[in-house]
């Protein structure tokens, strides 16, 4: 039989290869879609993994409506007491409030080698908010905030630059004129240059603090699960600082609110339809090598009508003459559809090792499960073995006089 079937193959070269070509690249395109979606996806919870998802981040902005008789346009500014009435009023849904004070970018020396980096004084709490990750030493604590110790955390990458031969730890570096002692080093997942030197809040304030007023509030929240109830958290924010610094609630622009679980939220949803999406036009695409499978093999029934009439003269039987085109469409495309598999899988990993040299941050890891790549397979080769099955069955169900007129 199979002797027979490969002979067929051979005389039908064009019919077998536009056949091959219906189901590898059906195949293909769906293993390049689901990659390239796993590849956005897997970006995607990369980054929210960087941050604490149940933090909000509020910084003053300027009003951009007018407010009992004062004009739009006027600078809003935040402190510690805005911090603390927040924390207060909405205490149900935080669970820690801490500010922060930047000196905006200091240029950072040590010897000859400099780098600019933007300094921000802090809690020690902060480092779960922004989940930093320290390699050597330790982050800020309380005692460098009760003592108020000139201490600072660099990035790796200051580190690289300012002591490219030696440890960063136990050193000190000027900043603009100030002098801090390392005492931790944290890994930088930024991946576009810029550096940010830690040290503490009452440090900050004292040499950099303009009135009392901070740079941004952070807050830890709880119980806060859909977009309604983070929505309706960020307009409480607003409603209870619009009171005490004199802005309509809805004045957007007067108060910037990072609500980083909103935006995780949204982003998912998003992500969701992504993947829909990419299923849709994956599994359409298959489909269209499953119709184009199903119309060559139609011709090839109708062209062979003749013959089955021929063998079905000489004695076969119609079980055996069904036996052999259902063989020749599952070996066409399982050959094929291994082909166009093994060609998707090969694409993504082209794909993975390019954008894993590139270090883009927008998609990692554009691969897809080879489970999932063998049931789109698996589901062609049933759908081209039906695809010949039906025809089939219904040419050798016709009596040979009819078909050898045929």
């Amino acid at each position: 039989m199979f002797e027979e079937i490969i002979s067929s193959l051979r005389r039908n070269k064009m019919r077998t290869a536009l056949t091959g070509f219906a189901v590898a690249w059906g195949i293909f395109i769906l293993i390049v879609l689901l990659g390239a979606g796993n590849g956005l996806i897997h970006a995607f919870e990369g980054r929210s993994n960087e941050k604490a998802l149940n933090s909000v981040r509020l910084s003053a902005g300027w009003t951009s409506k007018e407010f009992n008789g004062m004009q739009s346009g006027r600078r809003i500014r935040l402190n510690e007491a805005d911090m603390n009435d927040v924390a207060s009023k909405l205490a149900a849904n935080i669970i820690d409030a801490m500010p922060t004070v930047g000196a905006g970018g200091k240029t950072v020396s040590f010897g000859s080698e400099y780098v600019s980096a933007s300094l921000t004084g802090v809690y020690p709490e902060h480092i779960r908010v922004e989940r930093l990750k320290i390699s050597r030493g330790r982050f800020v604590n309380q005692i460098d905030i009760d003592d108020m110790r000139k201490v600072c955390v660099i990035g790796n990458k200051t580190e690289e630059i300012l002591f490219p031969n030696g440890n960063a730890l136990g050193q000190f570096v000027n900043a603009s004129g100030i002098m801090y002692k390392v005492v931790g080093v944290y890994t930088d997942s930024n991946e576009n240059g810029s550096q940010g030197l830690y040290v503490p809040y009452s440090t900050a304030m004292t040499i950099y603090g303009k009135q009392g007023y901070v740079e941004n509030i952070f807050l830890t929240t709880k119980g806060l699960a859909s977009e309604e109830q983070n929505e309706e958290f960020n307009t409480s924010i607003r409603t209870l600082l619009g009171k005490r610094r004199y802005f309509q609630s809805d004045d957007m622009g007067a108060i910037w609110i990072w609500n980083r679980m909103q935006n995780y939220l949204q982003m998912q949803g998003a992500m969701e339809i992504l993947t829909i999406a990419i299923w849709v036009i994956g599994i359409l695409t298959l489909i269209s090598g499953i119709v184009g499978v199903s119309n060559i093999m139609l011709i090839t029934v109708k062209e062979r009508t003749r013959e089955f009439g021929i063998r079905k003269a000489l004695g076969a039987k119609p079980r055996q003459i069904l036996s052999l085109i259902v063989v020749e469409s599952i070996v066409i495309t399982a050959i094929f559809g291994y082909v166009g598999m093994a060609a998707g899988i090969g694409a993504t990993e082209i794909i993975n090792m390019i954008v894993s040299n590139m270090e883009a941050e927008a998609f990692k890891d554009p691969t897809v499960d080879i489970s999932i790549a063998i049931e789109a397979t698996l589901t062609l080769i049933i759908a081209g073995t039906l695809a010949g099955f039906f025809p089939a069955k219904r040419a050798v169900s016709i009596k040979p006089i009819e078909a050898l007129r045929g």
